[in-house]
């Protein structure tokens, strides 16, 4: 599609020269209008940057920087570090959010991470785009991505204190194993907190159209039908993955009105000349629309353990060879929060973690149904902003907790 591509984009721009004679004439506009329609469908997103340059702490406006405080070949630690000498003196509480890894890249959490930026010390898991990854690195699967949540525990409790531990979706599972290993073996570093948002701890319950697709067939069709491999002349050429793309046409399936009806406004918006209409559709979409591949043992390995045989539910779950105890958590908070109207996760799969930690005293546990909220109303925008992020601090706050205790 790149001759294509990049011909359309020439054209759009020639017709729309001011030089040209029929440039403001209806054809010359829906023409190049189509013609940035096609290669804005056809291009290859790149990965979006966090794009956050600075956040206001005590009324203070404090420069953000962004570092990787720990490389790994599948995803770093990456940290938004407060530029200030008088944030340092705050000592505020370390976070570290778990960025899903359901297709699309970390910065899906902007805005989560936007909102807790202000008062604590906060981490995410930059999860890279398995396409760019050299076969010579091994495989991941979802046994490496909880050793992964643990070796950035346990690099961030090297200073003495415990950081709390979000996720939000798909790394529920991931992290209430992490939490129940490290608890199981009194390790040091084990979360103070774990705050589970929008995740799918028991995906039998309060079924959505995602659930009911994933076991509507045989683990066996996904690997033959949905797993492909990487073409040269790409960095992880010849590995196993499952593409962003699938991923990504299957959300914009369940709300495929939606999404035709965006684009035919767009498409009228580049037509009149609507320029602050247009870039605000692009700006959506570009982040919408930057996807990224999972290894295939990642993905296919999440789809028969969360969602097929509900292995953490059933008490079935296996990390490696040991199996994995929700019941050995007595001293890690936990918080769960949905949202009323989620139709990813459904009502009640995150609340399923507090029954789970049944050896956690109640005053450890917590839970919040956000009203007329969806799945992404839970991390993203002024609910989360007003109403859920408050209550994140609070909690995270209320069980701070050292290396010692």
């Amino acid at each position: 599609m790149g001759p294509m591509r990049t011909a359309a984009r020439v054209s759009s721009q020639a017709l729309r020269n001011p030089f040209f004679p029929f440039a403001s004439s209806l054809p010359a506009r829906a023409t190049a209008a189509a013609c940035e329609m096609f290669a804005n469908a056809t291009k290859r997103y790149g990965k979006p940057e966090f794009g956050l340059p600075e956040t206001t702490t005590d009324g203070e406006t404090v420069p953000i920087v962004e570092e990787v405080a720990l490389e790994r070949p599948f995803g770093d630690l990456l940290r938004f570090r407060r530029d200030s000498a008088k944030v340092e003196t705050r000592n505020d509480p370390k976070v570290l959010l778990a960025a899903p890894m359901s297709g699309h890249y970390a910065t899906l959490l902007r805005g989560t991470a936007q909102a807790m930026i202000p008062e604590h010390d906060v981490y995410i898991t930059d999860w890279k785009d398995a396409r760019d990854i050299p076969m010579s690195e091994g495989e991941f699967d979802l046994s490496d991505y909880i050793d992964y949540l643990i070796e950035f525990l346990r690099f961030l409790a090297a200073d003495g204190e415990r950081a709390a531990l979000m996720a939000v979706c798909q790394p529920g599972v991931p992290c209430l194993c992490a939490a129940s290993l490290m608890a199981e073996n009194n390790d040091p570093a084990r979360p103070s907190a774990l705050i589970v948002m929008g995740c799918p701890i028991d995906a039998r319950i309060s079924e959505t159209e995602p659930n009911r697709l994933a076991k509507s067939r045989p683990i066996e069709w996904f690997e033959q039908n949905v797993i492909v491999t990487v073409p040269w002349p790409n960095q992880g050429f010849m590995r196993r993955v499952y593409p962003g793309f699938l991923q990504l046409s299957g959300f914009m399936a369940m709300n495929v009105d939606r999404h035709v009806d965006a684009h035919m406004e767009h498409f009228q918006h580049l037509v009149a000349g609507d320029g602050d209409s247009a870039a605000a559709h692009r700006k959506f979409y570009d982040e919408y629309l930057a996807v990224m591949d999972l290894t295939a043992e990642f993905y296919l390995q999440t789809v028969k353990k969360v969602f097929q045989d509900y292995a953490l539910a059933k008490g079935a779950f296996m990390h490696r060879d040991h199996l994995v105890k929700p019941v050995e958590i007595r001293d890690i908070a936990l918080f769960a929060i949905e949202g009323e109207v989620d139709d990813i996760t459904g009502l009640g799969q995150s609340k399923a973690a507090l029954d789970l930690c049944c050896n956690l005293p109640d005053d450890k546990k917590q839970y919040f149904m956000q009203p007329k909220v969806g799945h992404y109303g839970i991390f993203n925008g002024s609910r989360w902003r007003n109403h859920i992020q408050p209550r994140v601090r609070n909690f995270v706050r209320a069980h701070r907790a050292s290396v010692a205790d």
